[in-house]
């Protein structure tokens, strides 16, 4: 009876404020990710562009990687002409705007022909994703306490992979029926929902208090002062941390820009990848998202991170198989149900913590800085993902996925010494440096 109770109780803190409010957030933020990667590579392919200029269209996705380069500004600079929203919401604001004009541009290029302005149109609605993703890490976690970053993390991965739904099986579908131009302009209106969401929210004096400073003091406050509170934090160690931060995802997110391409080979239609490869796939993160928030409340963050990375390694060599099996959509339905509960697991347990590793008074840029370590290395390994592809064909390409992971796994019992030990011996670094 007492663990219904608490189990009742933790489903409680599931309909705080803060926490639905993230998931429609969330919504915004995964919206635009595969429209300037797999589902943008999904269009190149059907237009008929190769492989290896489909690979290199994943560097639009290192704009994600360099975010920490602006994030000081954004965390401690209100926009004057958004002074009403608040800081936080300000700048999520004028993300969310960017990323619906810039969609809106895309609809208008055809690859065939426009093919350049197609990608600077990708960069701006990357940078806009980049800029209101920012701010969103920011607000997410300043907005409700620590003890519930977890559920905080697992509404965001929810909302953010209704998000990728909408990118990935929504914009599919709408190809498949009618044009791939259609589906771009039917994503660009979907970022109203989140818009009116933000626009909705309480403002909180304590997310939006700024410093009234000189310039010189400011660069110090929010350049020079968060990086230095975290290398003050872990000391030697910091580089131990980056260093796994920057392995843990590797693996994933190299392959991924390859993912659409080998459906498309295998002769799978848009409609069927829409079908299993988003919407089931979509349900099995939801449930490792969901699933795994309940896991760091109860055990910590190190034990589901660990079974994540795992996870996240092994389901590469199931792509592997994919490659070899053809156009079986019984063999598509078990790769998907995996590789997405894995994503799930690995993710909600990431982002948690990430989040655990982030100083109060320096989040934005903080997070920023994680999160650009996280990206950068896969990302920059996915623009020669086509060449790979090309050169050594696709079942090559993701065993070689699966050994990137195996770094991370190695390094995380180490990690958990380090994060043990600066959390019960380490003092924090007040925001006065």
């Amino acid at each position: 009876m007492a663990e219904s109770n608490t189990l009742v109780h933790s489903l409680q803190h599931y309909f705080k404020p803060q926490v639905i409010a993230m998931a429609a957030l969330g919504v915004g933020a995964g919206l635009p990710f595969l429209l300037v990667f797999s589902t943008l590579n999904y269009w190149l392919a059907d237009e008929g562009v190769a492989k290896s200029t489909i690979g290199f269209f994943a560097a639009v996705g290192i704009t994600y990687s360099i975010k920490v380069i602006w994030a000081p500004l954004i965390d401690q600079w209100r926009l004057p002409f958004l002074s009403q929203l608040g800081r936080r919401r300000s700048w999520i604001f004028l993300g969310q705007l960017g990323i619906a004009l810039a969609l809106f541009w895309m609809s208008l290029l055809d690859p065939k022909t426009e093919l350049q302005w197609l990608a600077v149109a990708s960069v701006l609605v990357a940078f806009s994703s980049a800029t209101q993703d920012v701010a969103l890490d920011a607000w997410r976690i300043e907005a409700i306490d620590e003890a519930y970053q977890g559920l905080m993390s697992a509404s965001y991965i929810f909302g953010y992979r209704v998000g990728l739904l909408i990118a990935g099986a929504g914009s599919l579908y709408l190809a498949d029926f009618v044009s791939w131009q259609f589906a771009y302009q039917c994503m660009a209106m979907f970022m109203i929902l989140p818009i009116l969401v933000l626009l909705l929210l309480r403002r909180d004096a304590h997310v939006d208090a700024v410093h009234d400073d000189s310039w010189r003091a400011m660069i110090q406050r929010v350049v020079v002062e968060p990086f230095k509170n975290f290398f003050y934090r872990y000391g030697r160690a910091s580089l131990v941390i980056l260093a796994f931060v920057a392995l843990y995802r590797l693996s994933d997110i190299a392959m991924g820009g390859m993912a659409n391409p080998l459906y498309s080979d295998l002769g799978f239609s848009k409609s069927d990848v829409a079908s299993i490869a988003k919407v089931f796939g979509f349900f099995m993160t939801i449930l490792g998202a969901f699933a795994c928030g309940f896991a760091v409340v109860r055990f910590g963050v190190i034990k589901p991170l660990f079974v994540g990375a795992i996870l996240v390694a092994t389901t590469n060599l199931l792509f592997a198989w994919l490659s070899v099996s053809g156009a079986d959509l019984t063999v598509l339905t078990l790769v998907i149900s995996a590789d997405n509960l894995a994503a799930g697991i690995a993710n909600t347990a990431f982002v948690a913590f990430l989040s655990s590793l982030t100083d109060r008074a320096y989040t934005a840029t903080q997070y920023a800085l994680f999160s650009s370590f996280m990206t950068l290395p896969g990302k920059l390994f996915s623009t020669t993902s086509g060449l790979w592809v090309e050169s050594y064909g696709f079942t090559d390409f993701f065993f070689i996925c699966a050994g990137l992971g195996l770094p991370a796994i190695l390094l995380l019992p180490l990690i958990a010494h380090i994060t043990r030990r600066a959390k019960s011996s380490v003092p924090t670094m007040g925001s006065g440096g």
